[in-house]
């Protein structure tokens, strides 16, 4: 069966302008042209069609699209894929309608508020898209299954411990000390352990080029203002990055 373009406008909330644009950049072309020039769709398209929506609402870009595509030729394996975001998304939606429907109540209530209790849900996943072109599907997914796995008490320690971290390697910045200071080498000591610690990533691989993943991690807290920020800015961002290298330098990595 095939379904005509103002038929999956409707069918899908979109437009046919749109499905012509999809065309026009090689993400889903027509599967024909009807004699009065009406493109048709059939079953493949709907279903490429379907997953072209579900990655647009995990905020990827066509281009980006077009490429996840390509690389997945099976249908039924890359929509079991889509199907475990959309559980994690909604499990988080369920957390979050949990999380302020217990502010709510407390407010009412005239209660404290548990600052661990108003956030759940929130740590919506920014960076999956970076992740997965930086170092492939595979470490994402390992990465988030094990943070989804944490307990709160869990997630609240280690977001204590990256804040710690952070701010140790602040004012190890504002006190002016070196890269090369027993200071910033216990602290390049702890960050790299802190790295060890996130499995999927090729500092958790034992056969995975540790040195050249710290190193570009350095060099991205300097170039990416998002990063650098958690350092207090470029100048702390850049102690990190030369502290790192000269630890990986003293340890032959």
């Amino acid at each position: 069966m095939d379904w005509s373009i103002q038929e999956i406008a409707r069918l899908t909330g979109t437009t046919s302008r749109t499905l012509r644009h999809y065309d026009a950049i090689g993400l889903l072309p027509p599967t024909s042209i009807a004699a009065n020039g009406y493109r048709c769709y059939d079953e493949a398209a709907l279903v490429r069609l379907q997953r072209i929506l579900l990655l647009k609402e995990l905020g990827l870009p066509l281009t980006t699209i077009s490429e996840v595509l390509d690389r997945r030729d099976d249908p039924v394996e890359a929509l079991s894929q889509h199907l475990v975001s959309l559980g994690r998304e909604r499990d988080r939606l369920d957390r979050q309608l949990t999380a302020v429907t217990v502010t709510i109540t407390r407010l009412k209530a005239g209660e404290p508020l548990m600052a661990e209790e108003m956030f759940d849900g929130f740590d919506h996943r920014e960076y999956e898209e970076e992740v997965t072109r930086r170092w492939g599907a595979d470490a994402y997914r390992r990465g988030d299954e094990w943070w989804s796995s944490q307990s709160p008490e869990e997630k609240k320690e280690w977001k204590a411990l990256v804040s710690a971290l952070s701010a140790d390697w602040i004012a190890a910045a504002e006190a002016g000390a070196r890269p090369e200071s027993d200071r910033c080498q216990d602290l390049a000591r702890r960050h790299i352990e802190w790295l060890r610690a996130v499995p999927g990533t090729p500092a958790d691989d034992p056969d995975g080029d540790l040195g050249g993943y710290v190193r570009g991690l350095g060099q991205m807290y300097v170039d990416d203002p998002r990063f650098g920020a958690n350092y207090g800015g470029t100048a702390g961002a850049e102690l990190v990055r030369d502290s790192l290298d000269h630890y990986l330098e003293v340890k032959g990595l």
